[in-house]
Order: C-alpha cells, then sequence, then structure tokens
C-alpha cells in the first residue's frame, strides 16, 4: 500500500507518498482500507518532530479516516466486511489502509457521506469527551471556544447549541466570524481587535464563561482564568500559546473553578472506547436528525498532504481540511 511517511521532520515538503508494507489485523482489530483522513494540528506537529505516536502505533501520521472494513480480526464481533465506517486513530490515517482497534470504531452516520465521516472522529471525540464528559456543559450554561472557526470550534458550537448552551467564539477575521455564527455562535469575539475577558464579561452581564474551551494553553491560560464564571471549568486541549503559564490560585479559589488538561492520543484504548461508545450514543443520532455536521474546507488528494499542511498552518480555513485517497 501506500501512505505518507516523514523520512525526516520539517516542512510541509518532507512529506512522502511511499509505498510502505500493508498493516495487519490484529487481536480485537480490523483493517480499513481508507477513502479520507483528515488533518489535525497534531500531524503538524508530528511532522515538525515534536510529536511522536504513542508506543505502538503507526508510525505515519493521521488521527482519523472514514472507509471500508476489508478484514476482520480475531476476537472481532458486530462488524464485518464491507462496512462503512469512520475511525478515531493514534496514528495512520494517512494512508491506503489501516489497522483500527475495535473500540474505536463507529458507523458512517446516516446522511453523512461516506468522504466527510472522516472529518467527525477526531473533533467529535475530542469535544464531547472535555466540554461534556469533563467539564459537564450544562442547558443555559455559556461556553466560550477560542478557534470558533477551526474543526474543534465548529463541531463544538453545533453541539453546545444542540444541548441548550449560549456560544461565545474567539476568531480572526470578520468571515470566520460570520461562519461560525451561521452554526449559531450568540458572541462572536475578533482577538486581534477585542479583549475576550471583557466581551464575555459584557455579553454575561459579568457573570463570565461557565466553561472555556482552549487551544492556546499557557497564553491565554491568566485571562481564560479571569473570564470563568463561578463554578466555571477551563478545559485545555491545546499549547499553540505555549507550554508554560502562571496560575492564580487565588482567583481560582475565589471562583470555586477548575482546571482540566488532556490529550486523546495516547489515552489507553478501554478510554478511548468509552469516549467513542459516548459519541454514539449521543452524537451520532444528532448528526443522523441533521442537528450537526461536520464543517469541511476543502478535500485534497492524500498524496498531496504537503498542500494541505500549508492550508492548516497558514489558517486559512473554516472546519476540516480532508485528504483523499486518489
Amino acid at each position: 500500500m501506500h501512505a505518507i511517511t516523514i523520512p525526516e521532520p520539517g516542512g510541509p515538503e518532507v512529506l512522502v507518498w511511499d509505498e510502505v508494507p500493508d498493516p495487519v489485523a490484529g487481536e480485537g482489530a480490523v483493517l480499513v482500507e481508507v477513502v479520507a483522513g483528515a488533518v489535525n494540528r497534531a500531524d503538524i506537529m508530528q511532522r515538525q518532530g515534536f510529536y511522536d505516536p504513542p508506543p505502538g502505533a503507526s508510525p505515519y501520521p493521521g488521527l482519523e479516516c472514514s472507509g471500508r472494513i476489508v478484514e476482520i480480526g480475531p476476537g472481532v464481533s458486530g462488524w464485518a466486511v464491507g462496512d462503512e465506517v469512520c475511525a478515531l486513530l493514534a496514528g495512520g490515517g494517512y494512508a491506503e489502509k489501516v489497522a483500527v482497534p475495535v473500540g474505536q470504531l463507529l458507523p458512517v452516520p446516516q446522511g453523512v457521506g461516506l468522504k466527510q465521516a472522516a472529518a467527525l472522529p477526531e473533533v467529535v471525540c475530542t469535544v464531547w469527551s472535555n466540554v461534556f464528559m469533563v467539564a459537564h456543559l450544562r442547558p443555559g450554561e455559556t461556553l466560550l471556544v477560542h478557534g470558533g472557526s477551526s474543526g474543534i470550534g465548529t463541531m463544538a458550537i453545533q453541539l453546545a447549541k444542540a444541548v441548550g448552551a449560549k456560544v461565545a467564539v474567539t476568531a480572526g477575521t470578520r468571515e470566520k466570524l460570520d461562519r461560525c455564527a451561521a452554526l449559531g455562535a450568540d458572541i462572536l469575539i475578533n482577538y486581534r481587535e477585542q479583549d475576550f475577558v471583557a466581551e464575555v464579561k459584557k455579553a454575561t452581564d459579568g457573570a463570565g464563561a461557565d466553561v472555556i474551551l482552549d487551544n492556546m494553553g499557557a497564553k491565554y491560560l491568566d485571562r481564560n482564568v479571569q473570564t470563568l464564571a463561578v463554578n466555571g471549568r477551563l478545559a485545555v486541549i491545546g499549547l499553540q500559546g505555549g507550554i508554560k503559564g502562571e496560575l492564580n490560585l487565588g482567583a481560582l479559589l475565589s471562583k470555586r473553578a477548575a482546571v482540566s488538561a488532556t490529550s486523546l492520543r495516547a489515552r489507553p484504548l478501554g478510554e478511548k472506547a468509552t469516549i467513542v461508545a459516548a459519541v454514539r450514543e449521543h452524537v451520532w443520532p444528532l448528526l443522523e436528525g441533521g442537528h450537526v455536521r461536520p464543517v469541511i474546507d476543502r478535500e485534497l488528494p492524500m498524496s498531496d498532504a504537503a498542500a494541505a499542511h500549508r492550508v492548516v498552518e497558514e489558517s486559512g480555513h473554516v472546519g476540516k481540511v480532508l485528504l483523499v485517497v486518489p
């Protein structure tokens, strides 16, 4: 088969569409013939040499895919060759085939195309696990999403609105904010021109955000704590703004607030399976009912993954960039 390899760390140009050995469907896994994958920032970090796959995972980038099952491994039940699926991966999505633990498989939702389903697993599992399973967003509360026009952001807006929450977003252009508004965002903040602390406080009559989904890390830590409401919850899922920040424990204590930080890729299989099962139970009906949809910016050939990485690195997209197997 062919896969995108990374012979050495570097810029997008180091990505090579090369012939590699086929993966094997081991115990408790299936082999999926990939139709499409999607680009995530973790893939860019891996390409740059900053985010190695966890032990035992495929060396190729790609944290989600869609396709058809072509082989069933030992100990697998409930799935059949030919089933159309999408999958959460620890790696290997930038390839023609990938082995997937059965607990990380999801059926393609009714009403969503097979290619388009590749945009779902990583973002939906990330949003659901952090915003709902960890931060417990409730109806009537306010969620602040940094990077509202990203793949994570566009899904977080829709899921929060689906459960009856109010949504604030930050983005860097009017066009991106307009796209967020079309998905249901209530409070639109241009982070280049406005102070998100002041804007959220103003829009909530001084109360602040009950839950914040943050992809920036250290750069936003202090201002995120300032923005939290009493009993607020800050969920950190990215470190684009640095890894070390000063946390004002006094401010956190006075608000009885909480900070959590999670990653998805390196979690044990059992934890991933629990998240995937919760997503199938709670999010798949919303997708099949048309209440939530994947937001896809563009599709590019998987062999031209370098071009896709450039698009994502330049932040010129809204939603997900897909890689389609030629």
